[in-house]
């Protein structure tokens, strides 16, 4: 069941850095020695693995979203249309997001091709 708590904490979430961007704020900027090292120096995941991670769970989350539909059409009980919709608002959220990250990828490996050896 999707609870109302994780979306409105999400909403949270998204106007902070909303006015943290339009006021100039960088406070989720790494110093110097916070910054990670490499994948190939660390033990932990690899961004090709965070990165499917992000894919695999806006997967999960548009099956489930697709499930709690048919469930809603085909009259489960305990399936109502709010959890239905906000499933698929949140489905639909996060795979806007996936597509802008990948849309940044995209430029940026494009900035880095065109740069001069």
């Amino acid at each position: 069941m999707v609870e109302r708590a994780d979306i409105n904490a999400v909403l949270q979430q998204m106007r902070e850095v909303k006015m943290q961007v339009q006021q100039g704020v960088s406070s989720n900027i790494p110093q110097p020695n916070s910054i990670r090292p490499v994948a190939g120096e660390q033990s932990g995941e690899s961004f090709a693995d965070l990165f499917k991670g992000a894919i695999d769970g806006v997967n999960n989350s548009q099956a489930h979203a697709k499930k709690l539909a048919t469930a809603y059409e085909q009259g489960v009980a305990g399936v109502d249309l709010h959890q239905v919709m906000i499933s698929m608002e949140k489905a639909s959220v996060s795979f806007q997001a996936l597509t802008q990250v990948r849309n940044k990828m995209v430029s940026a490996y494009e900035d880095v091709m065109k740069m001069p050896i």
